[in-house]
């Protein structure tokens, strides 16, 4: 159990889950884990084997139209090819996902002391997130699909929050990036059905992820605590609409059209889809169960949330 320092137990810092671990003390045992598990990817996996026959991207139950009628209309070959170009997209999604992350961290400690552990594991956090891109962007091109941007609108939000987010905010919205995706990718690495390149780049970021979510969340609960409540109800509305953008960048149109389906009919199967409900729900509930516990589900931001369809 982490032991407080004396300033933090002077300040009393608690809140709901309790009082405050000491940020510092939080920040070295990050750094000994990531001089301990860090990978360099292009060194780890397998670059040269070929993609096996029969063998998915992406868990089929994690795919967008399983269980629909179009997905029992398909054949298991055009599945499988869904399932490449949707784990494609869902790169392209992470390492724009991560560019945001990688500034958002900069900002964060651009006026905080270079030397404190929290700012040393700030740097190391944004060199695994180098890392995670570089290694995503490998995949898609290995895998000879087209790399899948977000949308212009998508891209002018981001850039839009990036320039408004309050701290807590963007914690929040890392949080959600990572947790998601995270949860997903726990049930693809050991999952025999899938390709071994893909369980391998899966493998490398949860192991390295841990990490940033253990760093986001103790910082998030901190920020909620001692940040103005201008900037708490702020944070609730914009992580809120994050999460709605978020739920729409999930799964990119594109995809639908690239493996031969009707796009507007596989949107709205999707849409209508209790399955892919319950796997967007499940897959953010940890996430939400924290961000109800310390404060954020609230008022205009918790509507929004439930909009999103990530909460329930």
């Amino acid at each position: 159990m982490t032991t407080l320092t004396e300033a933090d137990a002077l300040d009393g810092l608690r809140d709901a889950l309790g009082l405050l671990k000491d940020r510092e003390q939080v920040a070295e045992r990050l750094l000994v884990s990531s001089a301990k598990h860090s990978f360099d990817p292009d060194e780890e996996l397998d670059w040269d084997a070929p993609f096996e026959e029969g063998k998915w991207f992406w868990p089929p139950e994690l795919v967008s139209l399983y269980g629909t009628p179009m997905w029992k209309r398909m054949s298991e070959e055009q599945r499988i090819l869904l399932s490449q170009h949707e784990a494609a997209a869902l790169a392209s999604l992470g390492i724009w996902f991560e560019i945001i992350l990688m500034q958002l961290l900069v900002r964060h400690i651009y006026d905080k002391a270079a030397t404190s552990a929290h700012v040393r594991y700030a740097l190391t956090e944004i060199e695994d997130e180098c890392r995670h891109s570089k290694m995503f962007a490998r995949l898609i091109s290995h895998g000879g699909t087209p790399w899948y941007p977000v949308s212009r609108a998508h891209l002018n939000l981001g850039r839009l929050f990036k320039t408004i987010s309050t701290t807590p905010g963007s914690f929040t919205a890392t949080l959600l990036g990572e947790e998601v995706l995270d949860w997903m990718q726990r049930l693809t690495f050991p999952d025999e059905r899938v390709q071994p390149l893909i369980r391998g780049v899966t493998r490398i970021h949860v192991v390295e992820e841990a990490r940033h979510v253990r760093y986001a969340r103790e910082e998030l609960r901190r920020q909620m605590v001692t940040a103005p409540k201008w900037s708490q109800e702020f944070t609730r509305v914009t992580s809120g609409e994050f999460a709605r953008i978020f739920s729409v960048a999930f799964v990119n149109p594109e995809v639908y059209t690239n493996v031969g389906l009707d796009r507007r009919e596989a949107m709205a199967q999707v849409k209508a889809s209790g399955h892919r409900r319950e796997v967007m729900q499940s897959g953010a509930k940890r996430l939400t169960d924290f961000l109800d516990d310390i404060g954020v589900l609230r008022g205009v931001g918790r509507r929004l949330w439930r909009s999103s369809g990530l909460l329930a």
